[in-house]
């Protein structure tokens, strides 16, 4: 399991934006950087300061990766047929954190981490506590029946603070998720924008 060494708000502090969408993010009230210098007027990036910025957007916001990890996925995506870019996020929209996490079953990706390494998630019939796992299309998610009434999750479901997107299915009743296909990138609901091209030239350099 990834150890998150930083809060996650402080995620979206040095970047400068709400990248879950969160109401209790500080850059709600503080838009600039955290630190002394975090109000000293910024210049204008270079082409390696965008791509980088766009890799630490998409990397935070899956959990804070390791660079291993996700450099990983970026392999993966070369690997395989089609746009680079889009095959990237098919990726990690296919992590049994993220798709726990998009279900609504868990508040944030972190705490997907967790509820997945605790046992709380099976994936055919089978307890599975690897976040990272990859998920293939018509795979059956299903979180534990004494797990189901756990105050987090009860609240986490009830919450209206953001919707299951329409290539997830979540059967509410027996708590059970399936991937209905694989999403492109104008399919994933992201708070803000992502730019998985400029992390591909990032990566190609």
């Amino acid at each position: 399991m990834t150890k998150r060494i930083k809060a996650k708000y402080k995620i979206d502090r040095r970047l400068g934006e709400n990248i879950w969408g969160r109401p209790k993010s500080p850059v709600n009230r503080r838009s600039y950087a955290p630190g002394e210098h975090g109000q000293r007027r910024q210049g204008k990036p270079s082409d390696y300061g965008l791509q980088l910025r766009a890799k630490q957007k998409l990397k935070g916001y899956y959990g804070n990766l390791t660079e291993k990890q996700f450099k990983a996925c970026y392999k993966e995506a070369v690997r395989v047929k089609g746009d680079t870019g889009e095959n990237l996020i098919g990726l990690l929209e296919r992590r049994l954190d993220t798709v726990v996490y998009r279900s609504k079953v868990v508040p944030t990706v972190f705490a997907a981490r967790q509820f997945i390494n605790h046992g709380h998630v099976m994936v055919n019939g089978k307890k599975t506590n690897i976040g990272s796992y990859r998920l293939k299309v018509g795979d059956v998610v299903e979180v534990r029946e004494k797990s189901r009434t756990m105050p987090m999750v009860m609240q986490s479901v009830e919450s209206q603070e953001r919707d299951v997107p329409e290539y997830i299915n979540f059967d509410e009743s027996n708590f059970k998720i399936e991937i209905k296909r694989i999403p492109a990138l104008d399919d994933v609901p992201y708070p803000v924008q992502m730019e998985p091209n400029l992390v591909i030239e990032f990566y190609s350099r």
